[in-house]
């Protein structure tokens, strides 16, 4: 099941929604209680306009990130905001800086140009008037909500833009592995806070927030380590070369065979010619037992159109695309296409243990 839907695509970027965006509606079912549907409907374009602000904060790190010739193949919104996923790390401390600063020069501008608006349109225009607790207008509430946002996301915890700046400044002198783990630690030490403040309130959105931080937190911490581990490897150095094929008009049978025959789960599909059709899993060899029997043809159990892996790529790129197809192999082909070696998920991993290992 994907967690992710793709709504637009803006600027070679893709942007994809999370499922649990619809979280939003629940929020704004108090104001269908209280005010009935206009409410409801007029709490639902504020959560649409907050977004839409955050959706700018994100295009800012993607421009800056482009100056420094950083892709980003997707930005994904999520109820606590939103995130731009960056197809590397950039290359010097300096350029994450401004990536990271670029998202929060974005949001101080939003936050600005609604304060200039509502000074203009609205009474009362004092800064103290607006940052009442009391009922205010829509581009009032908007502006505020910029101004919190603005303050959480330069918090010094990753994975904030805060923390992602105190990365880059520690990186200078203590390096991007060490510097991540700091930035990281810091966030999750925040993220424990926020979900208890969230539990003894109670605050629902608090402890999701908590959630998504210690999580995010985590997880870019040991991408990091992962890619510093990798760094300098190709898929020459990290694929299996002691693997089987299997025509494409064997049987579901002797694809058993050589499943229990040794450690090999996925297995490559060939046409006469030694060409790659797709690739047969163990989830696709069951399915295809019990849905066509033993006789059928490995051709109707795996899945086509697999992607295949160039045997000079480098780690990152590889990693990537085996990440990407949502299988936990891919066969790899020479310069020629014949194929020379299967990229698998178990053996990656068990790779970067020993190589973690040997340089502690």
């Amino acid at each position: 099941m994907t967690w992710t839907y793709r709504i637009a695509r803006v600027a070679g970027t893709d942007i994809k929604v999370h499922a649990t965006f619809l979280f939003l509606i629940i929020l704004a079912l108090p104001a269908l209680r209280h005010g009935g549907w206009p409410a409801f409907i007029e709490q639902l374009l504020f959560f649409l306009a907050l977004f839409l602000c955050i959706l700018l904060h994100e295009f800012g790190h993607i421009l800056m990130a482009r100056r420094f010739g950083v892709r980003t193949p997707d930005v994904i919104l999520l109820p606590i905001g939103g995130v731009a996923r960056l197809e590397r790390l950039p290359d010097a401390p300096k350029q994450e800086f401004l990536i990271a600063l670029a998202g929060p020069l974005v949001t101080l501008a939003i936050a600005l140009l609604l304060y200039g608006w509502t000074t203009l349109t609205a009474r009362p225009t004092s800064l103290d008037d607006l940052m009442a607790l009391e009922s205010v207008p829509f581009a009032v509430a908007l502006m505020r909500v910029n101004v919190l946002l603005l303050a959480f996301n330069l918090l010094p915890a990753f994975p904030m833009d805060g923390g992602r700046l105190l990365r880059a400044v520690l990186s200078h002198r203590l390096g991007l592995v060490r510097a991540t783990r700091i930035a990281a630690g810091i966030g999750q030490v925040v993220a424990i806070g926020f979900g208890i403040v969230g539990l003894l309130l109670p605050n629902p959105l608090l402890v999701l927030v908590a959630f998504f931080v210690f999580l995010g937190a985590g997880t870019e911490a040991a991408a990091v380590e992962t890619r510093a581990v990798g760094e300098g490897m190709r898929v020459r150095d990290m694929m299996i070369t002691d693997f089987r094929t299997l025509p494409a008009h064997a049987t579901l049978q002797e694809a058993v065979e050589h499943l229990l025959a040794g450690e090999q789960r996925e297995f490559p599909v060939v046409d006469a010619h030694g060409r790659v059709e797709g690739l047969l899993t163990r989830e696709g060899l069951i399915r295809g037992l019990s849905q066509r029997g033993a006789g059928a043809s490995v051709a109707e159990a795996m899945t086509p159109g697999t992607p295949l892996i160039r045997v000079d790529l480098g780690f990152d790129e590889a990693m990537e695309r085996l990440r990407a197809s949502g299988l936990r192999a891919l066969p790899v082909v020479d310069p020629y296409g014949n194929v020379i070696g299967l990229l698998t998920l178990d053996n990656v991993t068990d790779l970067l243990l020993v190589r973690r290992a040997v340089r502690r």
